[in-house]
């Protein structure tokens, strides 16, 4: 089995071979390791399939319904496309993302238990949000970050009993972050990953999916509420959840290694009269609604203030936790208008033409009249409905204000109609359009606060 990187040989541009050079202009002194700003190209190699790398319960399956390229989440096998460039590609994909439902294997999504007397003191200690308010059978959209507020990762958290909670993970090894904390703090718990995995029901005939999967009772779960139920005769936990803007939900097998078959033909079979089709993760539909990827858009020194999830940092949790006088400090500095970065994220639109697939590199940012690179594009794509591209960037933190112009530095086979591979662009809101669930920070802006419990 041969799985191909993002791009097909052929579309390498050999001319980038020279534009490989990290650029100075870039203010990254704030940063230990710093962004690779090389504009390399796609660097096409063929993924080696080896047992180093872990093929998910649903990765055999994924192949089987024609997923030809991949990358590597959380040390596993990740499908990121199943619809061919001469086919339409990830474009064909958004159609039935939008107006039809989807399923995705998002086994990568690694599953940690943290459970005990004390899970919820230990789960409280770990994220910023407050834990105390996450009712059984409900579930919130976390973020959990070091001693110096850098963001490790940002998971949906699921209490599914009062004892027990499951980090469904980002790409980033927080067990082992977990474990460590509590080698030194000692809570009551136990903390290991499980054999859970999940897949994303995601679009308009999603509830119709899983009413036929679960029975009407699905339609009442709220958002980021949670559901038991069997498919095809095996446990598994339901969640109105997902990696989109649109109506979602995504279903937890256990003993998934034992049952995935299961599972997966018992959804396809019911997903039949819904037209459903296995896509991968929609990014394209992700960043229109403003949702952050850890390890492209955030990492571990990635501060929230800097990307839109100050909203994660509440101000009204009296209770100590990992990274809260750094973070504390920080917002004060920022309120104060000295931030502790140098770069904050921003949502533009700009120019060329549609961005239609996976960008190989963080294109590069200038001010409106071009010059030296400023800032970094860290997810680009097209969208069909705005009929423009979209993207998260980081910028200096003077250029952030709406109506902001700037320049975008595209890769050739992105260029505008004139042949210009330097085009405008114009910082926006972000979201960039709105959508079925408003998340918690649109939430919170609704009621005047910038901070979610």
């Amino acid at each position: 089995m041969a799985v191909k990187f993002e791009q097909a040989p052929q579309d390498y541009p050999q001319q980038r071979a020279g534009a490989a050079r990290q650029p100075d202009s870039v203010d990254q002194s704030d940063r230990r390791v710093p962004i690779n700003l090389r504009q390399s190209g796609p660097t096409p190699v063929e993924m080696l399939i080896s047992t180093r790398v872990r093929k998910s319960p649903y990765w055999h399956l994924s192949y089987e319904a024609g997923c030809w390229r991949a990358t590597v989440y959380n040390r596993m096998y990740h499908p990121r496309g199943y619809v061919h460039p001469e086919d339409g590609g990830a474009m064909v994909e958004y159609e039935s993302l939008i107006n039809d439902v989807t399923m995705w294997n998002v086994a990568v999504e690694r599953q940690i238990q943290v459970k005990g007397p004390d899970a919820e003191r230990f789960v409280n200690y770990v994220i910023t949000r407050d834990a105390t308010k996450i009712k059984p059978m409900r579930g919130k959209y976390v973020i959990l970050c070091n001693e110096e507020g850098g963001i490790i990762n940002d998971p949906v958290l699921l209490r599914v009993a009062e004892d027990e909670f499951w980090f469904s993970l980002s790409d980033s090894d927080l067990e082992f972050w977990l474990r460590g904390v509590n080698i030194g703090m000692g809570f009551d718990v136990s903390i290991a990953e499980i054999d859970v995995a999940p897949v994303q029901i995601q679009g308009p005939k999603s509830e119709a999916l899983m009413a036929d999967l679960f029975g009407e009772g699905v339609k009442d779960i709220p958002y980021y509420g949670l559901m038991e139920g069997q498919v095809a005769g095996h446990d598994v936990i339901v969640s109105q959840t997902g990696f989109t803007g649109e109506k979602g939900y995504e279903i937890y097998l256990k003993e998934a290694t034992k049952y995935a078959e299961d599972l997966w033909y018992t959804v396809l079979a019911a997903g039949e009269p819904h037209n459903l089709r296995v896509i991968a993760p929609a990014h394209h539909r992700r960043i229109a609604a403003g949702i952050l990827s850890w390890g492209q858009d955030v990492d571990q020194e990635t501060l929230p203030f800097q990307c839109a999830l100050a909203y994660q940092v509440p101000r009204n949790k009296d209770a100590d936790y990992i990274g809260k006088q750094k973070l504390e400090k920080a917002r004060e500095q920022v309120d104060a208008g000295r931030p502790p970065f140098s770069h904050i994220m921003v949502g533009i639109r700009f120019g060329g033409a549609p961005v239609t697939d996976y960008a190989n590199d963080f294109w590069l940012i200038s001010g409106p009249d071009g010059g030296e690179p400023e800032g970094y594009v860290t997810s680009p794509w097209y969208s069909p409905e705005l009929e423009t591209n979209i993207a998260l960037a980081y910028v200096p933190f003077d250029l952030r204000a709406v109506g902001t112009h700037l320049t975008v530095h595209l890769p050739v086979e992105y260029a505008a109609a004139d042949g210009s591979t330097s085009v405008g662009a114009e910082v926006v809101e972000v979201p960039f359009r709105p959508s079925v669930n408003p998340n918690a920070r649109e939430r919170a802006r609704a009621k005047g606060i910038d901070f979610a419990d």
